[in-house]
């Protein structure tokens, strides 16, 4: 085998406070990006239930884009992931 092994976590707490698994995640096949999708996404990050890499590609994300929701949310909380209101948190 020569895959490295490393430990995954089972679940990690989402933005609303729940588990979160692998199987609650959005779908890869999903388009419309809303503010608790993005929230899982970058919670499952954080938490080690995905690495970036895998989130980048099983969403076809860049890690820019997946860099600029997790600085959103570290500056904004929720609310700076609405692209509705992104001219009024970027400089």
């Amino acid at each position: 085998m020569t895959e490295r092994m490393r430990s995954r976590v089972k679940y990690v707490i989402g933005p609303d406070g729940s588990p979160l698994t692998v199987a609650d995640l959005p779908p890869p096949t999903t388009k419309r990006w809303v503010i608790r999708r993005k929230a899982e996404v970058v919670a499952a990050v954080r938490g080690g239930l995905l690495s970036l890499e895998e989130a980048c590609t099983r969403y076809t994300l860049t890690v820019e884009e997946f860099l600029s929701w997790q600085q959103s949310i570290d500056k904004h909380g929720l609310a700076g992931l609405r692209a509705t209101r992104i001219q009024q948190y970027r400089a």
